[in-house]
């Protein structure tokens, strides 16, 4: 009896379970109905596939099986496309899947609304409301539209033209419309034609300099807009394409992965997913079984799959808490299916990986929370290069390193032709003296052609020099806006590099990309060298300034009488009797101070000399001054008498700028004439308005004419020229010299193309030569040896200015303590007299009482 009761207790147990398993079971077949376009082979494919996947695992409907019912409807009319939801409801299908056109997906989901039988859809939906039935699993426009914009933002695109098919494509591109603004780098928006030949809109576009792209097009239209695109010439190492289909990997771009064009799009899918799921798929056409591959599946085809799979995972954990009767539903009468909304709801809260990574929906049912592969063309085809997740700020993380994509483009550069644009500058760029005829490269030399062939071989790259037409280095037309020179042929890609004494400057650096500086220089003066001036009759006074020779005067004088007093007043200086009871003749007379204070600055004695201790006092402070003095006279005197004096009218460029007799100029739209155009210093304000208002003009059309004008205009004439051109001018031409020092300070760098791939390769190489010491060796040949240079090199033992007068405060100090000396001589002459006036009182005392 003990035994029994347990035995019963289980029985009992199992059998409620078993009927509690009976009560809650799915049936055993389990329908859904597809609906598909004829040209949707891949997506019944995929809805097939998954029906097939789930019956076979068993772990999600474990004792039900998936029945696909595919209706094949035409995307346009809605009509027959309603009568087949209805004949599947007829038949009690659990969820409807598809279509794909919009112009049928309203009807069919108006009628699962009123039937409320689950839809799921995937396909991308501008509407940012969802119907109480509707279930889809393309992600949110809105936040798709977000790694548009966090992409375009990274890469720090400044303008790009928007090439849309439809006003879908604007939809898409709201957020990264909005996100750009009223900015003063404005964006193109333009529209493809209908007709199919995309050439009249591309060449406005290339026309307009414009590099950067952002195609919004169906993906069967990618290859074809790409295809004229390279054959009007926008498929080069400069243009940057952003495709905004999920689907770009879809596309046979093998003919542009050698062009070095940038195209980037983004994939929905997992990469390693689809290969492990889709390995087994087949696509059979006329008896042959082909296998499919990741290139061939869509987004869309992808997300019909995973369709599939949310609806049986919420199937069955709704099975779990509910018993589910699927019955069939008559379009025509009252009823519907009780258990639709709470599967839509299950499907919103479940959270599940298929073949486009993490799946699940936000509390209004979009899916918001995905994540996105960033793929380009590579040399290898399209290849993953980082990931973008919606639920970061900047949400793109390139996995790509920096070193890797320097050294793919190094690879992608050796199998170049770069066109180098110059001008003839001497010494960057000159005609090769030579009696044959030259052509190409070989009829140039000099500093920029030698730079260039260092860098070439360092990259491994060919190179063709071209002289720029308008024999210009480039320069903004504010009216027109547009550029001229060697800027304007990088900006219309005419050129890959400009390698000259090309300045940097901002305004050329907003149009243009520059490398690091190969030189470093700045604006100085070009002048004549000042005319040898013959020695003055009176030089031998230039060594003491008029005012001290003025102060010395008055300390001799001053002195003499000092000393004149100082004798008389003293009892030590005061003659003595003779035997005769007569008193002897004072030696400190006036005319004798005086000629003891002038020999004594003569440096020559004198027959008499002071007793008395103030006297000595003054005599001693006379003598150190004297000894300063004419020091400090013969060793000044020593350099005036050795030194050739020169006579220059301007010492720098404020000298300039205070007189108007020496006319100056620059380079017509160089960068010097930029530097005092720009400028906001009074001093070069003024210079400019000088030179923008002489008559006649004052500027010249290249630095050899304003160097010639320098030599004509004997000492009527300066140039404001770069100080690395005046000192190859002047290492050649002895009469011309450098004025003062620098007015600024900037670089001569290698421009190129905005966002030129080249630039960090070709800075590495700029780095590399400056610190093996070859460009300092390069400037050595071409200033100093070559073509003239050291003809005039300044012996440096011969100084070139005028030692300077010594002035007050030079020896000012010398004053003072002279005058310090005087006063303590004043004070212990008091300091005697009265010594000596109580000595002779006590002594007087003593007489008179002695004879009392």
């Amino acid at each position: 009896m003990g035994n029994s009761t347990p035995l019963c207790f289980k029985l009992i147990l199992f059998i409620l379970c078993d009927v509690i398993f009976f009560v809650n079971s799915l049936p055993d077949v389990i329908k859904i109905g597809g609906l598909f376009h004829p040209s949707d082979d891949n997506q019944e494919l995929a809805f097939k596939q998954a029906v097939e996947h789930i019956n076979a695992d068993r772990l999600i409907l474990p004792r039900s099986k998936l029945v696909a019912q595919i209706e094949r409807i035409s995307p346009f009319d809605s009509f027959h496309a309603s009568k087949r939801v209805c004949s599947l409801l007829n038949i009690g299908v659990a969820a409807i899947f598809g279509p794909q056109s919009a112009h049928t997906a309203g009807h069919v989901q108006s009628i699962c609304d009123t039937m409320e039988v689950p839809h799921l859809e995937n396909r991308w939906d501008y509407r940012l409301r969802r119907e109480s039935c509707l279930v889809n699993l393309y992600p949110h426009p809105n936040t798709l539209s977000k790694a548009y914009v966090d992409i375009v933002k990274t890469w720090g695109w400044k303008t790009f033209t928007i090439i849309y098919e439809n006003n879908d494509g604007l939809v898409r591109l709201q957020e990264l419309l909005k996100a750009h603004g009223p900015s003063s780098f404005p964006i193109t928006v333009r529209q493809l034609s209908d007709t199919g030949d995309y050439r009249p809109l591309l060449k406005q576009i290339k026309n307009s300099a414009e590099a950067h792209i952002v195609l919004d097009c169906s993906t069967d239209k990618i290859y074809e807009v790409l295809k004229q695109a390279q054959q009007i010439g926008m498929m080069s190492d400069y243009h940057s394409y952003l495709v905004t289909s999920l689907d770009l990997h879809t596309v046979n771009l093998d003919e542009f992965k050698y062009g070095g064009t940038n195209i980037t799009g983004f994939r929905l899918i997992n990469e390693k997913v689809v290969e492990d799921v889709v390995r087994q798929w087949s696509i059979d056409e006329k008896g042959i079984t082909k296998p499919a591959n990741i290139t061939t599946i869509k987004a869309e085809t992808a997300l019909m799959y995973d369709a599939v799979h949310l609806f049986s995972k919420a199937l069955h954990d709704l099975d779990t808490s509910q018993q589910i009767d699927i019955q069939p539903i008559s379009c025509d009468g009252q009823n519907t299916w009780q258990h639709g909304f709470s599967l839509i709801n299950y499907m919103k809260i479940v959270e599940m990986k298929g073949l486009t990574n993490v799946i699940k929906f936000d509390h209004q049912g979009f899916r918001t929370d995905f994540i996105l592969d960033v793929v380009d063309l590579g040399s290898t085809g399209i290849r993953k290069i980082g990931t973008w997740n919606s639920t970061l700020s900047n949400g793109i993380n390139f996995t790509r390193t920096f070193s890797e994509q320097q050294m793919e483009i190094e690879a992608n550069l050796k199998n170049k032709t770069l066109v180098i644009t110059t001008i003839l500058s001497d010494p960057y760029c000159m005609r090769k003296e030579s009696a044959a005829t030259l052509t190409g490269n070989d009829q140039f030399e000099g500093y920029a052609v030698d730079l260039v062939y260092e860098i070439s071989k360092a990259l491994g790259f060919s190179y063709k020099i071209q002289l720029v037409p308008d024999h210009a280095y480039g320069s903004l037309n504010k009216k027109t806006g547009e550029w001229n020179g060697m800027i304007r042929e990088l900006l219309e890609q005419r050129a890959d590099l400009a390698i000259a004494d090309l300045t940097i400057t901002f305004e050329r650096e907003n149009a243009v990309d520059f490398t690091m500086p190969f030189m470093n220089l700045g604006v100085s003066v070009l002048y004549r060298k000042p005319v040898k001036q013959p020695p003055n009759l009176f030089s031998f006074l230039s060594p003491l300034s008029l005012d001290v020779w003025i102060y010395m005067a008055t300390a001799y004088l001053g002195v003499s009488v000092l000393l004149f007093i100082l004798a008389r007043f003293t009892p030590y200086e005061w003659p003595a009797y003779t035997g005769h009871g007569e008193k002897e003749e004072s030696q400190f007379t006036l005319m004798n101070c005086m000629w003891f204070a002038i020999g004594s600055l003569m440096q020559q004695g004198c027959d008499f000399l002071p007793k008395a201790l103030s006297t000595r006092m003054v005599a001693g402070m006379w003598w150190f001054f004297t000894l300063i003095m004419i020091s400090s006279y013969t060793a000044n005197l020593a350099a005036f008498l050795t030194v050739e004096r020169m006579d220059s009218p301007i010492e720098s460029a404020e000298d300039l700028a205070k007189q108007t007799r020496i006319k100056y100029g620059a380079l017509k739209g160089g960068s010097t004439a930029a530097f005092f155009r720009e400028s906001k210093i009074s001093t070069y304000q003024r210079m400019w308005g000088f030179m923008e208002s002489a008559r006649p003009s004052v500027f010249s059309s290249s630095n050899g004419e304003g160097v010639d004008r320098v030599i004509k205009g004997k000492g009527s004439y300066a140039f404001l020229m770069e100080s690395t051109s005046i000192e190859y001018v002047t290492e050649r031409n002895c009469d011309l010299t450098q004025v003062g020092g620098m007015l600024d300070t900037k670089g001569y760098g290698i421009a190129t193309p905005p966002n030129s791939p080249y630039r960090t390769a070709v800075n590495g190489v700029i780095l590399k030569l400056q610190e093996e010491g070859k460009l300092h060796i390069l400037k050595t040949k071409w200033w100093k040896e070559k073509r003239g240079g050291g003809s005039c090199r300044v012996e440096t033992s011969k100084s070139t200015s005028a030692a300077n007068e010594l002035g007050l405060a030079n020896v000012g100090g010398v004053f003072v303590v002279l005058m310090g000396g005087m006063g303590v001589a004043c004070v212990i002459a008091v300091c005697e007299f009265v010594w000596k006036s109580r000595k002779v009182a006590v002594e007087e005392r003593l007489s008179a009482i002695l004879h009392e």
